[in-house]
């Protein structure tokens, strides 16, 4: 059993509150580097902090809005003309991926969707409560309380012994409870602090549950500018871009 490492590249919600970067989770095993989400902001953000897109065997989406995939076009054009990117890439997310993407692509680079990247790029959609193993990283899609136009997902990873669960973005629905059943870390989003919101989850409504979570560790991640505004009543630990965990 290897050490694994998450880093939080981006902690933000998808209006820069904090002056954060959007969500990028980074997940380091011994044979392994990939990525969970990928915001507008995130290529920047791996820049900032000397993590370089090549070395990145694969992304996992959670949902398909801007601040958690809309980074995956600039990714795919960095691949091709700034790292020179031979090694296969693999995208997984929910049904729908490989549409929205293409759509996301042509509207930001008129033609890139249709242009060979130069290296094998495969797409994989995830369907709920199913494991899928993805050169030996195992990934389980729970379904999530928020509407994207497409399924959308909690995420629990399998690497090396350690299992990694990513709420995604979600009202509290009592799936976060099962997909985070004795995980050796569990980030999940908080966006607001005591505010009923639809289609986010709020730090009250984490307190009252958190009795019932049997997850080893817990932080707190995507949060507004009511969660910031409010930190130093946060109980909780709580993510910031470049925060290193090792599990």
């Amino acid at each position: 059993m290897g050490s694994v490492e998450i880093r939080f590249v981006g902690s933000g919600d998808a209006f820069g509150s904090g002056g954060r970067f959007q969500t990028c989770i980074a997940v380091r095993s011994e044979d392994d580097f990939f990525l969970i989400d990928f915001g507008a902001s995130s290529l920047v953000a791996m820049r900032q902090q000397q993590l370089s897109p090549r070395d990145v065997s694969k992304i996992l989406v959670t949902h398909m809005h801007g601040d958690h995939f809309g980074g995956l076009p600039f990714f795919l054009l960095d691949a091709q003309f700034v790292s020179k990117r031979e090694a296969p890439l693999t995208i997984a997310g929910p049904p729908g991926l490989e549409e929205r993407l293409m759509l996301a692509m042509e509207v930001l680079f008129a033609g890139s969707s249709k242009v060979d990247p130069g290296f094998d790029l495969r797409l994989v959609e995830l369907r709920p409560r199913s494991t899928v193993s993805l050169d030996g990283v195992d990934v389980t899609a729970f379904p999530a309380a928020h509407f994207s136009g497409a399924p959308s997902y909690s995420l629990r990873v399998g690497v090396d012994g350690k299992a990694f669960v990513y709420s995604g973005d979600t009202q509290w629905t009592d799936t976060l409870i099962e997909a985070s059943a004795g995980a050796d870390l569990f980030a999940c989003e908080c966006y607001v602090f005591d505010e009923d919101v639809p289609l986010h989850n709020s730090y009250a409504k984490i307190i009252e549950n958190r009795s019932r979570m049997t997850c080893k560790r817990l932080i707190l991640t995507h949060m507004g500018e009511d969660m910031l505004s409010r930190v130093h009543e946060i109980e909780l630990e709580t993510a910031e871009d470049g925060l290193v965990v090792a599990l």
